[in-house]
Order: C-alpha cells, then structure tokens, then sequence
C-alpha cells in the first residue's frame, strides 16, 4: 500500500469508527488516566511537603526529582518487568502482561513529572500565602488546602503535562503490557507493531489520534498558564 492509500484508508478507518482502533484508543485513555491519579494523589502533597520544609538535603531532594524527568521509560518498565515477573517479589500479583500493571508503569512514569512541575510551582508561590493561612488559624491540613487550592492553576499544569508524559511513552506499555490485542494494546504499542508489519493505515490513523490528544493537552497547557494570549 502507498503512503496516499494508507492515508485515506486511515481517515476512513477513523471515520468508519473502526472497533479495533478505538478500543486500542480507550485503553490508552484508561491506562493513562488511572496511572495519572495513582501517581498524582501522592506527588502533590509530596511536593508540597517539599516546597514547604527546610531540611537538610532538600535540595538534593529536589534535584533528583527533576533528574528524573529524564529517566528513560524502557528502563522503568525492565524495573517493573523484573519486579512483576515470576521470579519477581511482586509475581504472586499476576500483574504482568494486565492493564493493572500497566497502570502501574504508568504511574512510576507519571510521578517524577506531576512532582517535579507542582514542586516548581509551589516553590514560586509567595511565601506569605501559607504565612497568612497560619495566622488565621488554619491546622497543617488547612494550610496545604489553602496554597494548593490558590496554585491549582499550577498543579492542574503539572498534571496535564504528566498526562502528556504517560499517553505518549511507548517502552514500558510494550515490556509490561506484552502488546496483547484487545486487552493491553495502546495507541503507541500499535503504531510500533503496525509499521513493523508494513501495515501503515492503522497506525497513520492512530498516530492522528496521538497528534490530536497532544493537542488538545497543549491547548489546555497554555490556558493554564496564561499563556499565547488565551487570557488577555
């Protein structure tokens, strides 16, 4: 098939609404949002904690928590492989080869971002917001709801970008999700697999889709952030 035909087979397939194609998109949504909130829920009071205690190493702390931001995927899923298979400590789970477990990549890939932008967000926030929360009476609880709730501007930036991180990452869905049709196949596993075999309609279509999420999650970025004149 030449490139013109793949391309006009792929938009028909997505505007046939082609059942293959968009399970495989519905998985990676799945996958990437459930891995987005494991890692989220933990990563913004972590950050806060952070942002908001002098201790000693804490930079340090911070540093490698934006190393991180680097740390190649394939890596964390061999890491995960390791620790799912069945000679693994987490092998009795049955994780391996499941979308549980890629949730779970998800999220180890998702952490070191949604952590490092609500850290770089928190740490520009003036320091009189949680002064002032304090003198008004507010517990420990209250004043991380106060500042996180005034930075959620910030923090919702952090977890936009995050998602932008796990949807499109390829090397740890393929180790620990196996590229299984129907239950583990994700939109960059598919594209990989797709081309592999020549057979580019599917993956032109799916990589449209991935272009169109990309999108979409600059978009909501820049409105975040104020940024390209979205709130002039």
């Amino acid at each position: 098939m030449d490139i013109s035909s793949a391309i006009a087979e792929a938009f028909r397939l997505l505007l046939a609404g082609d059942p293959d194609l968009w399970l495989i998109v519905w998985v990676s949504l799945k996958v990437g949002v459930l891995g987005l909130l494991l890692a989220t829920l933990p990563a913004v009071p972590l950050a806060y904690l952070i942002a908001s205690h002098d201790f000693p190493g804490r930079r340090v702390v911070v540093v490698i928590a934006q190393a991180f931001l680097s740390f190649p995927t394939v890596l964390v899923g061999l890491i995960l492989y390791l620790l799912l298979s069945r000679q693994g400590p987490l092998g009795p789970l049955g994780l391996l080869f499941t979308q549980g477990g890629m949730i779970l990549g998800q999220a180890a890939i998702g952490f070191p971002v949604v952590l490092a932008f609500s850290l770089a967000a928190l740490q520009a926030a003036d320091v009189r917001l949680r002064e002032t929360a304090l003198v008004l009476g507010a517990g420990r609880l209250g004043t991380m709801w106060t500042v996180l709730r005034e930075l959620r501007f910030g923090l919702f930036a952090a977890v936009v970008a995050g998602f932008g991180r796990v949807i499109a990452e390829v090397g740890s869905a393929l180790m620990i999700g196996g590229n299984i049709e129907g239950i583990t196949r994700t939109i960059t596993t598919a594209i990989a697999l797709e081309t592999s075999k020549g057979e580019f309609a599917q993956g032109i279509a799916l990589g449209i889709v991935l272009v169109a999420l990309a999108l979409i999650i600059n978009v909501i970025l820049a409105w975040l952030q104020g940024a390209g004149g979205f709130r002039r």
